[in-house]
C-alpha cells in the first residue's frame, strides 16, 4: 500500500505502568526501525500521559504499548479516554505482551482489551512480519480518513 502524505510512519512505542522488561520493546524498535518506521521508543516504566505527550509532539501515527507483566488491564485501562482529552482520539493503540495475570483465554483478553479502546491486542507470540503489514494498513487507512475530513 502506498504512503500517501509521504510522511515517514511515526509510532511511539513503550512499556507502560512500573513494568520494566526492557527486551521485547528494544527488538520491537529495531524491528521498526529496520523496516522504515520513525520510532519514539520511551523505553519502560511509561505512564499514559508520557505516551501521549510523545505521539502529540512527533505527531505519530500509532501508539504501541506493551506489557509483560501481567497488570496491563490495570495500567492501559482509560488511554483512549486520556488521548480523547487531548485531542488525539483518532489515533491507532495497539497493546500486546502477557496483559493479565494469570492463565486467560486469548481472545476474552482482547475483548478486554478492545472495549477499553485499543484497535488491536497482541499476544506474546504475534508474527512481527504480520503486523508491521497491519500496522501499515492501519495507518494508510487513518491517513486517508484525515485527508478525506480535511477536503
Amino acid at each position: 500500500m502506498p504512503n500517501l502524505d509521504k510522511r515517514p510512519y511515526t509510532i511511539v512505542l513503550g512499556v507502560i505502568g512500573f513494568d520494566c522488561h526492557s527486551v521485547g520493546n528494544k527488538i520491537l524498535d529495531a524491528y521498526f526501525t529496520e523496516r522504515g518506521f520513525k520510532v519514539i521508543n520511551l523505553g519502560v516504566m511509561v505512564s499514559q500521559d508520557e505516551f501521549i505527550s510523545a505521539a502529540i509532539e512527533s505527531a505519530a501515527d500509532a501508539i504501541l504499548v506493551s506489557s509483560l507483566y501481567g497488570h496491563g488491564e490495570i495500567d492501559c485501562d482509560g488511554l483512549r479516554g486520556r488521548c480523547i482529552e487531548r485531542g488525539i482520539g483518532d489515533i491507532i493503540l495497539w497493546v500486546g505482551g502477557n496483559l493479565v495475570v494469570g492463565k486467560k483465554d486469548f481472545s476474552e483478553v482482547e475483548a478486554k482489551f478492545k472495549a477499553m479502546g485499543f484497535d488491536r491486542v497482541f499476544p506474546p507470540d504475534t508474527d512481527l512480519d504480520k503486523a508491521v503489514q497491519e500496522l501499515i494498513e492501519d495507518i494508510e487507512k487513518r491517513r486517508q480518513k484525515k485527508a478525506e475530513e480535511n477536503r
